[in-house]
């Protein structure tokens, strides 16, 4: 059986994956598991928290990108990444310019986030076309001073940071310029679009809501988009979702990437947008303080208390079930992937 690109499906997860993690230690109390952002392991009186995420679908910010993608994924937690480790896999054809280049975004994203470059691995790999960069994001807290993605509670509202496919538009707009100018895009929103990298680093939402007081759960909606990350929320929380199309942002420049492609932009790998599961009573002083950060935040919807219950509100108020991703439609346009499309 030939796999889709992109995430391993969840239920090979659960059938080879998970069954095979070596010893098990008192210290870890989140390994790995479907619908988390990462592990976390308690020493002494602090919880350390580690994720580690591939970039393989970028080239032009691969770099960059590593370092960012990896301290969302420690954000989720409400805790600041603080220390990466990166592997960096070079196509033969690689030279001395691309290891500046990679070397160098990494060097500009962690300064941003305060973030030590403490190790890691550096080869030339036979069969590669395009460099990888495999990232490892750590951060401290106080024991137990954290959220997971499993957190969420029934009457949960959902909240969600900016806005669909963020991550995605940036790289369509980058990789596939010249032929989005050729399908008729407009130049000047396509310039746009590229601007959305700068879009991508979801610390400071999952730090200013954490701070704020009634979070539950955060997650980052990567792979598979803002419809795939409310379902690795809902299955980690084991809780039903109800979500509201109409309430959903997707910028201009997302339509027109996705509407020529002709892929959906909620199921379109979405870095740079947060989840949260917000307490109702809390949900207001939450968006208040992102929106003094000038982060845009929106309720899209609402966590229930059965697990089989999981509703898309269509425009119009049609209701149906809300779509799984079978494949990021990232992929749908870097490649021939022949899922189906929503």
């Amino acid at each position: 059986m030939s796999l889709p690109f992109g995430k391993v499906p969840v239920e090979i997860l659960k059938e080879v994956v998970f069954k095979n993690l070596g010893y098990k230690r008192a210290e870890v109390v989140l390994g790995p598991s479907a619908g988390y952002d990462g592990a976390v392991i308690n020493l002494g009186k602090k919880s350390l928290i580690a994720s580690m995420d591939p970039i393989t679908g970028a080239v032009e910010r691969v770099g960059w990108l590593a370092v960012n993608i990896n301290a969302n994924d420690v954000a989720t937690f409400g805790v600041e990444p603080t220390f990466f480790l990166s592997g960096i896999l070079l196509p033969e054809k690689a030279d001395l310019k691309t290891i500046e280049d990679i070397c160098s975004q990494m060097d500009a994203a962690a300064k941003d986030l305060k973030m030590a470059i403490v190790g890691g691995h550096c080869e030339v790999t036979p069969g590669l076309s395009n460099p990888v960069v495999i990232g490892c994001a750590i951060g401290i807290t106080e024991k137990g001073r954290y959220v997971t993605a499993g957190g969420a509670k029934p009457g949960d509202k959902l909240i969600l940071t900016k806005s669909a496919g963020v991550e995605g538009t940036a790289i369509l707009a980058t990789e596939r310029y010249d032929l989005l100018l050729n399908m008729g895009a407009d130049d000047g929103l396509l310039k746009s679009a590229q601007k959305f990298f700068e879009k991508i680093s979801v610390v400071k939402d999952g730090i200013t809501a954490f701070k704020t007081g009634g979070v539950n759960a955060m997650h980052d909606p990567t792979e598979g988009g803002i419809l795939g990350g409310i379902h690795e929320m809902a299955d980690a929380s084991t809780l039903g979702v109800r979500v509201f199309e109409e309430n959903i942002p997707v910028a201009p420049e997302t339509m027109e990437v996705c509407g020529l492609f002709g892929i959906d932009p909620l199921q379109l790998i979405s870095s740079g947008a947060m989840l949260i599961a917000a307490k109702p009573e809390c949900t207001e002083q939450i968006l208040e303080k992102l929106g003094e950060e000038k982060i845009e935040a929106s309720v899209i919807g609402e966590f229930l208390i059965d697990p089989t219950k999981r509703v898309f509100v269509r425009k119009g108020r049609r209701l149906k079930n809300l779509p799984r991703p079978k494949c990021d439609h990232l992929w749908l346009a870097l490649t021939a992937c022949k899922s189906e499309k929503f």
